[in-house]
């Protein structure tokens, strides 16, 4: 037998036998999915809040998440009406101005809409 790589990439021979080759591959999948999540979509936990800090080809000029906490849902729709790539101008929640950009993560088994502003602002993701 040879030591080349098994079906899989497994290694069948000592010494370095159950060994995967190529391993940087396994995680490729989940690297990219959480970098469109949190660096393209923006969505980021902290604690016991969501925050949303996109960074977007300017012509999208809306996108939908539905984020699913362990004991409530959350209806996010981020509205870019000047065609920014950057900055978040007001955050809702359940049509109520929020006095921060992060939004609460409540424990009441709720489904909550969350409505999101992007536009030209000092600093990204900061209000003026």
């Amino acid at each position: 037998m040879s030591s080349l790589p098994g079906a899989a990439d497994v290694y069948s021979e000592p010494p370095h036998t159950g060994r995967g080759g190529w391993s940087w591959y396994s995680g490729a999948a989940g690297w990219m999915y959480r970098a469109g999540i949190e660096f393209i979509l923006g969505l980021k936990l902290r604690g016991r809040e969501i925050l949303v800090d996109p960074c977007i080809p300017e012509q999208w000029r809306s996108f939908k998440i539905r984020y699913r906490a362990p004991s409530a849902s959350y209806d996010i729709v981020i509205e870019n009406p000047e065609g920014v790539a950057r900055g978040v101008l007001r955050v809702e929640l359940d049509g109520k101005q929020l006095p921060a950009m992060a939004v609460p993560l409540l424990d009441d088994d709720g489904v909550h809409d969350v409505r999101m502003t992007l536009g030209t602002v000092g600093e990204p993701g900061m209000r003026e």
